[in-house]
């Protein structure tokens, strides 16, 4: 993949005009994120999200007492008539239209189904779901997502906001069963792998084909030990590395907040060329999402689609998000880097 195949566009992360200030407090949860945290660095409009969620979850008391560097974030996020409630719905909606602006592109749309039209999406108060009415089904036939004051819905709508595309693929296929075989408690193999990629997903994007085959064979230490020099910094992106994760799951990122060592997302392999390295993170993002949306499509598609098919990740042990795994024994903890099914069965 050339990077040449690429349209040239500003980075997604910078904001080229002052955003609405949003009005509202948060409760104290919001102020526990880490906005700097490596699982956190590809997420677009990240700037604005950590300047207005930090705002609106500082305690009253330091409002009356900004620093001048605070003063600045105050005059980042200008005066506009948006008002409570619904807050995190109105950040989410601000941030998803000025990337729009800032791409100078339309607002991403649902994928239709053969009786849907594509809609617009935006992020609107959890009150405007009916009572009765599946919330993938809400999204499919309007376009409006859904969103509570909560951490989880932060999370998801900041995936919105990363991987549009690759959401609303997902949305889709939770249309096609809900059509099929409409709103039980269980939802089937497909919602079941959907499910599990959105809340828990994890993208392992390698130039290095070995790799990827390590990581689905639980083979740790050929994955992410060994080759730790290949792995990209996402503090220090290399241009000359050849893999990375990016975390796509909304809970991920929730649980992440507290990290614990066992935390294992449940990932899949997109496979590119080295020249996907050497491109701005913006640039890289949008691409995978592109390649993730058609990746989902196709796994979604088949009879057989099950979460095994998902691949196991020890989340802190992927190098350079967890300190303490620049030790090669951090990844001799067999309770967390278990051999898994698949060596298990080349056993037998």
């Amino acid at each position: 993949m050339p990077a040449s195949d690429l349209p040239t566009k500003p980075d997604s992360t910078a904001c080229i005009e002052p955003p609405s200030k949003i009005e509202g407090t948060l409760d104290n949860s919001f102020a526990e994120i880490d906005w700097q945290a490596p699982w956190l660095l590809h997420i677009t409009q990240r700037h604005y999200l950590s300047t207005t969620i930090e705002r609106l979850s500082r305690p009253s008391q330091q409002m009356n007492s900004l620093s001048e560097s605070d003063s600045l974030d105050e005059q980042y996020v200008d005066a506009s008539d948006i008002s409570t409630p619904d807050t995190i719905a109105n950040v989410l909606k601000t941030a998803m239209q000025q990337q729009a602006n800032h791409l100078e592109q339309p607002l991403p749309q649902t994928k239709p189904t053969h009786n849907q039209m594509p809609q617009t999406l935006q992020f609107v108060s959890q009150n405007a779901l009916p009572d009765g009415e599946a919330y993938e089904h809400f999204i499919g036939t309007t376009g409006n997502i859904p969103t509570r004051d909560n951490l989880h819905d932060l999370f998801n709508g900041s995936i919105w906001l990363t991987f549009p595309k690759t959401k609303a693929v997902l949305n889709y296929y939770h249309m096609l069963e809900i059509a099929k075989q409409g709103v039980s408690e269980r939802r089937g193999r497909v919602r079941d792998t959907i499910t599990v990629f959105d809340e828990n997903g994890a993208v392992l994007v390698t130039a290095d084909p070995n790799i990827g085959e390590a990581l689905v064979d639980f083979d740790w230490q050929s994955s992410l030990v060994r080759p730790r020099d290949k792995w990209d910094d996402p503090i220090q992106p290399d241009d000359s590395a050849q893999a990375a994760v990016y975390i796509f799951g909304h809970a991920l990122l929730e649980q992440l907040l507290y990290p614990r060592k066992p935390l294992c997302a449940h990932s899949i392999v997109i496979h590119v060329t080295q020249s996907f390295f050497t491109l701005p993170l913006a640039e890289r993002i949008r691409f995978l999402d592109d390649k993730v949306a058609e990746y989902m499509d196709t796994l979604l598609s088949k009879d057989d689609v099950t979460p095994r098919q998902l691949a196991p990740l020890p989340i802190l042990g992927v190098p350079h998000f967890w300190a303490e795994n620049a030790v090669p024994d951090f990844y001799e903890d067999s309770y967390v880097f278990r051999s898994g099914r698949r060596q298990k069965n080349k056993k037998e």
